[in-house]
């Protein structure tokens, strides 16, 4: 195990707050003299079934946390996925589905795991504590928690004076995430900035409970592709980690070079002094931005995928965009239509390369598709259901499709 300042300064990469430095220190000072590893938290509400490159911030500083021996419980929230997280939001979040919940669940033990070290992680739900308590114990713990307390939130103050509804559920919402940190005993609970108030509130509630108040520490919310906003599918500004390694790889590339070192600082595994070395000779010429950016891209594409992904995605890039050739590997479909010719929008449909005709027709009107290498901008266009036509949408998109 390594000494404490050396935990303590890979632990503090990246982070905005710790809460509190000095009962770190002691923590992982009495960790490293028992050998007992420290319990070691963070929860993800299962809303939506792909995570994405901001999620991996997180999960990033988690495995910090693995390297350094101690023990992650990541902790799915099926329960208070069930009520909606406030945080943030200037209305009531529609209320998920038990089946979407435990769809969306699976699917993150399964992507957790590109980032985590299995043997190391133990994968918890915490419906499995929240789903048994009474009526009363539920309304003892809400009194422990005063509206005025409640209010000091900056997005409730903002939705109460403005006169936009909150719903009482709401209020139980860091109630009942504080409550998990008391049901695992958490000696450390990581969450983005915006989740500081939920944190917190797990040490009040662990103080209640007669056990030592977790450690809180926060990470930033990684800005997206535009470089401006929060990384959002609803923004379409994102990289998802189950996205094919052509388009993590690309997308990568394009991000502009300021943000590029950030998302070394958050996500690569590069040390801090690696990093400012790339980046003091690109600043000195010795190295052109572009290379700097392959190299993270090919790092997070072999997390993702694998080195050969990697390499091939690599390319795959220098073949598309500096030689204007096609990638070596370009999925190929077989198709049996009625008729003589298919509605273009549901043929990329069909091909894989969008995820609904109403994506198709967005991406025709767009400009982004184009059909035998010419661009077709019209979406009531018709092809021949005949022979092969190779389809491509966006840069990096393609599928060859043969009727048969």
């Amino acid at each position: 195990m390594k000494s404490v300042e050396e935990q303590v300064a890979l632990i503090e990469r990246g982070t905005v707050d710790l809460i509190s430095r000095e009962e770190l220190v002691k923590k992982l000072t009495r960790s490293r003299e028992t050998g007992k590893p420290l319990v070691i938290k963070a929860g993800f509400d299962p809303t939506a079934p792909d995570l994405h490159l901001g999620h991996t911030v997180l999960l990033q500083k988690l495995r910090h946390f693995q390297q350094l021996g101690h023990q992650v419980n990541f902790l799915i929230g099926d329960f208070t996925g069930l009520i909606g997280d406030p945080t943030g939001k200037s209305d009531t979040r529609p209320p998920l589905t038990r089946q979407d919940v435990e769809r969306n669940a699976e699917t993150y033990k399964e992507q957790v795991f590109k980032i985590l070290d299995p043997e190391k992680t133990k994968v918890i739900f915490n419906s499995s504590w929240l789903g048994e308590l009474s009526s009363y114990e539920m309304i003892r713990l809400a009194s422990r928690l005063t509206v005025a307390r409640m209010l000091e939130r900056d997005d409730f103050k903002k939705r109460f004076e403005s006169n936009r509804p909150i719903s009482i559920h709401e209020f139980l919402y860091p109630l009942i995430q504080g409550y998990d940190s008391v049901a695992i005993e958490a000696d450390v609970e990581l969450g983005g900035t915006d989740q500081l108030f939920n944190l917190l509130m797990g040490r009040d509630l662990q103080k209640g409970h007669d056990q030592e108040s977790q450690v809180v520490v926060t990470m930033p919310l990684l800005e997206g592709l535009d470089g401006v906003n929060k990384m959002s599918k609803s923004l379409g500004n994102y990289i998802g980690i189950s996205e094919p390694a052509d388009d993590i790889f690309g997308k990568i590339l394009s991000i502009s070079d300021e943000l590029m070192f950030r998302y070394y600082e958050l996500l690569s595994d590069l040390s801090l002094q690696e990093i400012e070395q790339l980046r003091q000779d690109m600043e000195a010429g010795k190295i052109h931005p572009k290379a700097v950016k392959v190299r993270l891209a090919k790092e997070l594409v072999a997390r993702f995928h694998d080195q050969d992904a990697a390499d091939a995605a690599e390319r795959n890039f220098e073949q598309v965009f500096k030689k204007h050739e096609l990638p070596e590997d370009i999925p190929e479909k077989n198709l049996t239509v009625e008729g003589d010719a298919v509605w273009l929008p549901r043929l990329l449909q069909e091909a894989g390369l969008v995820k609904s005709t109403s994506d198709g027709r967005r991406m025709v009107k767009q400009n982004a598709v184009s059909v035998d290498g010419r661009k077709v901008t019209d979406v009531d266009t018709d092809i021949p259901a005949q022979g092969t036509v190779l389809l491509q949408v966006g840069k990096r998109r393609f599928c060859r499709v043969s009727f048969i």
